[in-house]
């Protein structure tokens, strides 16, 4: 098996599981079919998703949608393994989240995927320290949240013509590089002399495949990773900004404020207190 799940919490209507997959190019895909409702966060890795909505290749902080009875196949041929928060819920569950979504018509998701969305990323990072820190009693609420957000916003998809594969391929690549290497300044014309193509046509790739541009990838990487640590650890918060990547801590104190909403102390504060 390349594929192990471990359920982390369920309820009424909904489960959650981590997912770590380690299959990789030479291990051949087989098409699967969701049984429910499919919301799953990529933490890490990242593969192709193929279903009837289309095609897409996900990365960390992407988002999986996935319809009941919809066949599906991944594959890891641009690298190994991947890891997700896999959400899964039924259709009454989400009939009932829909209702309260204002201009929903129907519940069949019309993409394969949610880019990395700015506004997504402190649920995210509070999903992941649940799964980090055992806090299943997390889990109810933070699935609501996230199937509240994919219905309203899964008609966001890729526009334009999709790239090829080589070029799915070199996105994979960058996206690797920049999840090993977060600390390491990265710029743009190092990223696409690595993929052997101009610095032009790899933003646009990139863009396209991920959702975000190299250095906005980079950017929230940095960001959630530092949300989980102050989530998680009791490390000084210069300490998590440097290990981060960031060179100075107003600089730090700035962009996570912009990213998660709040200052990196209150963020922790608060989440301490809910703990």
């Amino acid at each position: 098996m390349t594929t192990t799940e471990q359920n982390l919490a369920s309820g009424p209507g909904w489960q959650v599981s981590d997912v770590v997959c380690t299959a990789g190019a030479g291990d051949r895909p087989f098409e699967e079919e969701h049984r429910s409702f499919c919301v799953a966060a990529v933490t890490s890795g990242t593969f192709r998703y193929r279903t009837r909505q289309g095609t897409a290749m996900l990365a960390p902080g992407a988002i999986l949608l996935g319809s009941p009875g919809a066949c599906y196949e991944c594959g890891h041929e641009h690298g190994a393994g991947d890891r997700c928060l896999s959400f899964h819920f039924t259709p009454a569950y989400m009939e009932r989240v829909a209702t309260e979504v204002p201009g929903v018509k129907r519940l069949e998701f019309a993409a394969p995927r949610l880019p990395p969305l700015p506004a997504l990323a402190p649920l995210l990072a509070e999903a992941e320290a649940a799964r980090e820190t055992g806090d299943g009693e997390a889990f109810e609420e933070l699935g609501l949240r996230l199937a509240g957000a994919v219905v309203a916003g899964s008609d966001t998809g890729p526009a334009g013509r999709a790239p090829s594969r080589r070029d799915q391929k070199r996105v994979a690549e960058a996206v690797r590089r920049i999840e090993l290497s977060t600390e390491q300044p990265l710029s743009l014309a190092t990223l696409a002399d690595s993929t052997a193509t101009s610095p032009y046509h790899f933003l646009r790739t990139f863009r396209h495949v991920v959702g975000m541009t190299p250095y906005q990838f980079l950017l929230r990487t940095r960001l959630h990773r530092a949300a989980v640590r102050l989530r998680t650890s009791d490390a000084a918060i210069s300490t998590i900004a440097f290990d981060a990547g960031f060179n100075d801590l107003s600089t730090f104190n700035r962009r996570f404020r912009r990213e998660m909403g709040e200052a990196p102390g209150s963020y922790r504060t608060r989440r301490a207190g809910a703990r």
